[in-house]
This record gives C-alpha cells, structure tokens and sequence, in this order.
C-alpha cells in the first residue's frame, strides 16, 4: 500500500522588533567599550583633566559658552596645580576651558616645557630677592637675617631641588661674575638652571645681575674677598677680610660685603688662602655667617683650614669645593678635571667642582652638563650637595 504523505508543516514566522534589536546591538557595543576601557585605557585620556561645577542656569551642546581661567576663578572655581605642577621645568598651558553640555567646566591642563624665542627650554623663575623678613637695614644698606618663623637665607635662596634615588650629586660654581659683562650674561643665560652662580661683590649693578641670574632660575652666592698669601700680587679690594685685622673691623667689613646685594643663599671666598690659616680671625667672621642663616663653600684654599674648622665649631654649615675645574684654561684639561668630578661622586654620593667664568670653562662645562645625566649623574645646586653632606654628618 502506497505510504500515506504527511501534511507539510510551516515554521512559524518570528518577527523582530527593529527598534528592541538595535537597542540590544548598541548595549552591546557599550559593554564592549567598557571592557575595552578597563583592559586598554581610555583612549581620549591624554593629558590630565581637572572638571569642576559652575552649575550655569542652562547649557546646551550646541551653544556651549568659553570661560577663561580668571573668570573660572571669580566663580569660585578651584584651580589649583594638579601633581605634577610643580616641576620648576614646567607651566600650565591651555587657557580656556568649555562647559558641557551637563553643566561642568572641562579644563584639560597639559604640562609643557617654557621655552625662549628661539624653542629652547627655559627654567621658572626663583623669586626676586629680598623676600620679606629676611633682612634688616645695616649702616650701609639691608643685612641678612633669619625670619621671624625660623627661615634662613640659605633655605630661601636655594634653588629647590629634588634628588633622585641612587644617582650621584654633581655640582659646580662658576665664580668671578659681574665684572665682565659678556662672560657674565653668558653664564646667566646659557648654562643649565643647575650650576651656581658667585658673584664679586664689588661688580657694578651687583643686584641687577643677582636678578637675572635669578630669573633664569641659578642659585647665587657671594664672594667674600680674604687675605692672600700675595697681596702685592692678588689685589682683593678695599673690604677684604685679613688675618691681623681685629675682629671689630673685620666684622665691618663683612657687613658692608653682605649689604651689596641680597637673595644669596651663602658665600664663598675669594682668594683668602693666608686669612684661612688664622682660627683667631677666622671665629668672629663665620659666627656672623651663622647668625645671619647663611652658608659657607671654600674653593682653593684646602679642605681641612682654620677656616673650615672654625665654621664648623660655630655650627656654620660649610663644605669645600672637591676640584677647581680650570687651573688650566684648557678644553682637554677642563674636560678632564669634570671626568674626575664624576668618579668622586660614585666614590662619595657628590662632588663639587669650581670654575671661573673664562669663555673655555663655560663651553666645557655646558657641554658636560647636558650629558652627565645619561652616565647615571644628577646635576644639582650646590646647595643641594651641601644639605645632602650635612645630612650623612
């Protein structure tokens, strides 16, 4: 018998609501996104965002108003420098945010390096000097003082500095600035922020030049001009600090040096290799050192003198200057006495090097200075080396 044929049967028809199918497809393009966030990061998170509330009476997306940071402020916005601000090397940029289309003020704040006409970086300004309540008026003009809360010259004139863990502190000097005035804007503004200037105090427009070399963010010291063994030979001015002297003109002396100018952290000496072999000219001078908050760098007079030795029995915090870079006014000799520069600081965590402001010492020592720090060095202010020294004591 023939087999009996079944009815065919027809799969029922499903229809698709287009709109739940889109909606369902987008659900999954966010989901998607967020993954993708979490594991990658956000793609348009560029450069660090602060958001604040205004809180407009409307905003829309089409006619979104630009608010100037100053405006921003009057409005009671907090625009504080986010972390990472307060790099010296850097500053804000970008000076307009916009509000959104949800009412808050957008300000993307990018970290960009300062840079002069001609693109290359320059460093941020330390603040003009006096500062208040670090001095006092003197018989021939304002005086160094420690201010009323406890805060010295040393720590108010010094470049800030940060170190870095497990790298080697260098630090040179350059000396004999504000006589010439070619060599001495040279060192101001083309040398690294790091080095330290030191100024002659006699220099005419001695606080103009402690200004610039400020604004372009070096650390000053001063030069206080003492006995030579030589004097026939080393003329050290009208004010130098001698060894015979008493103590009463001597400490006139010094108070007319240090009256010259203002916003040094500390002083060093110029010449002085005979006032430093005498304890008893040497005591009343770095007393007054000490009183005054600041400090004290010998350059070519030794390391172990009467001088450094009183200075530290007064508490005077002091050290010396490891190598004098140009007793030979060499490229090839300068370049050498950096490279031994370099291996006291692997051997003793810093070294300090003093120089002259001669055109050979200043390329030598430029040149160096934009290198040292892919050999694993840290170029650092002097006073930086002096805080790290009396540390560890």
């Amino acid at each position: 018998m023939p087999t009996p044929r079944l009815p065919k049967r027809r799969l029922p028809q499903i229809k698709i609501n287009q709109r739940l199918a889109a909606l369902g497809a987008g659900g999954v393009l966010v989901v998607a996104a967020i993954v993708a966030i979490q594991v990658f990061g956000d793609p348009s998170a560029a450069g660090p965002r602060g958001v604040v509330s205004l809180a407009p009476t409307s905003a829309s997306a089409v006619t979104a108003p630009r608010i100037t940071f100053s405006q921003a402020a009057s409005e009671g916005a907090n625009l504080a420098p986010m972390d990472g601000l307060n790099d010296p090397s850097t500053t804000m940029s970008g000076q307009v945010g916009e509000i959104g289309a949800d009412g808050q003020l957008r300000v993307s704040v990018v970290n960009a390096p300062e840079v002069d006409a001609a693109g290359a970086p320059t460093a941020r300004p330390l603040p003009r000097a006096p500062l208040p309540g670090l001095t006092q008026q003197g018989p021939n003009g304002p005086l160094p003082i420690i201010a009323q809360n406890g805060m010295t010259p040393a720590q108010a004139y010094a470049r800030p500095f940060t170190p870095q863990s497990n790298k080697p502190l260098l630090a040179v000097i350059i000396g004999g600035l504000g006589f010439n005035a070619a060599a001495t804007t040279q060192a101001i503004n083309e040398l690294p922020p790091e080095i330290t200037l030191s100024f002659v105090p006699y220099a005419n427009n001695l606080q103009s030049w402690i200004d610039q070399a400020r604004a372009r963010g070096h650390e000053v010291m001063l030069e206080l001009p003492m006995e030579p063994f030589d004097s026939a030979a080393d003329d050290t001015g009208p004010q130098t600090l001698l060894s015979t002297a008493p103590a009463q003109q001597n400490i006139a002396h010094l108070e007319q040096l240090l009256s010259l100018g203002a916003g040094y952290f500390g002083v060093t000496n110029y010449q002085g290799a005979r006032f430093a072999t005498s304890a008893q000219a040497s005591q009343p001078v770095v007393q007054a050192l000490k009183r005054r908050g600041l400090v004290f760098v010998s350059s070519g007079i030794g390391q172990r003198t009467a001088l450094s030795m009183e200075a530290s029995r007064a508490g005077l915090v002091n050290t010396a200057a490891d190598r004098i870079i140009d007793a030979r006014r060499e490229a090839d000799a300068i370049d050498d006495q950096l490279l031994n520069l370099e291996a006291l600081a692997l051997q003793n965590q810093s070294a300090i090097g003093a120089g002259f402001a001669y055109p050979v010492t200043m390329q030598q020592v430029g040149h160096w200075a934009a290198d040292v720090g892919s050999r694993g060095y840290q170029l650092a202010p002097v006073s930086a080396v002096l805080a790290a020294r009396a540390g560890r004591r």
